[in-house]
């Protein structure tokens, strides 16, 4: 089963991304604006472990959610169990949101949960790295460790599972 999910959760879903995004920049680029799709996960910094163009911080801009304690994109209604893509446009586009504040408060789950202690347990702040609040590599090292043991079940992401934020829905009903 692990398998299926982490085929589904990031090839598939990143495949449909990449296609919804290729059409969208395609239709802006018919109606004569500039328009250009950005992969929904791509790193090309193995080193910094970074993509060329951060999803979840263009999210957060936009009012889409906050960054939360584990560096991920929490949005009210999902949590962090979201994936993003983007298209770059010239079209005049409205502005409809602006950057949402934190609400994790004093909830640390995430970081009490991981493994490898990736996480700081800090807010995000635009004039911090997130090395600061975020250690990349343990997340990446522990993950190599897991292909290496069994490639079939290799997968994590205990700090998405214990997110109170999208739970709260299923809860409610």
């Amino acid at each position: 089963m692990a398998v299926d999910y982490r085929v589904h959760a990031y090839e598939v879903i990143n495949q449909r991304l990449d296609l919804v995004a290729s059409r969208m920049s395609g239709s802006l680029q018919s109606q004569g604006y500039d328009a250009l799709p950005i992969r929904a996960t791509e790193r090309v910094d193995d080193e910094r472990f970074r993509a060329e163009f951060s999803h979840k911080l263009a999210a957060h801009l936009a009012g889409l959610g906050w960054i939360g304690k584990s560096c991920l994109l929490i949005t009210p209604e999902t949590g962090p169990r979201v994936r993003w893509t983007t298209v770059l446009t010239n079209a005049p586009l409205a502005e409809t949101g602006e950057a949402m504040d934190e609400r994790c408060g004093d909830c640390e789950q995430c970081v009490e949960i991981c493994p490898v202690n990736a996480f700081a347990g800090r807010a995000f702040r635009t004039d911090e790295p997130r090395e600061v609040r975020y250690d990349a590599s343990k997340c990446d090292g522990y993950f190599a460790k897991m292909k290496e043991k069994d490639p079939e079940v290799a997968v994590y992401g205990m700090c998405l599972y214990v997110c109170p934020y999208g739970r709260r829905r299923k809860l409610a009903k």
